[in-house]
């Protein structure tokens, strides 16, 4: 295994693994918090900018962790955006469900929490990448791919 797909493959299973729990802690939150305050609404904006920075990571596990934040965030601001043509708000009302993937309504504050929250999974993944790629360096540097204490 190169060192390239040894770092690859993880960061594709973390990715689906934080996905899944960004997705149901997503679900939970329009489920249970109260509808329209300010907590919920920045914990949805930051759990969904958090799936989209997992989902670019997902589809592309080998850009490095800046592009994969540039792209994310891109998403997101673009997804914003467009709530300023009023078509998600009348999608919305069509099919509730899209609701939670475009939104409603153009929210300034929302981009700045999905800037932020994008700067921070980029950190958690150059931080842990940085770990990943110290011990597959170390084990092949020994030329048996076997980690020493």
């Amino acid at each position: 295994m190169t060192g390239a797909h040894a770092v690859t493959g993880p960061r594709r299973w973390a990715a689906i693994a934080a996905l899944v729990a960004l997705v149901v802690s997503g679900l939970l939150v329009v489920a249970i918090a109260p509808d329209d305050t300010a907590g919920s609404d920045i914990a949805g904006d930051a759990l969904y900018a958090a799936a989209v920075y997992a989902a670019v990571v997902l589809i592309a596990p080998r850009l490095p962790p800046w592009a994969v934040a540039a792209i994310a965030a891109g998403c997101c601001i673009a997804v914003e955006l467009f709530q300023l043509t009023g078509i998600p708000l009348a999608v919305g009302a069509a099919f509730a469900p899209a609701m939670l993937a475009l939104g409603t309504v153009f929210d300034p504050r929302d981009l700045a929490i999905y800037v932020m929250t994008v700067a921070v999974a980029c950190a958690i993944d150059a931080a842990i990448g940085a770990v990943v790629r110290g011990r597959v360096g170390r084990a092949g540097s020994e030329g048996r791919g076997i980690r020493t204490p």
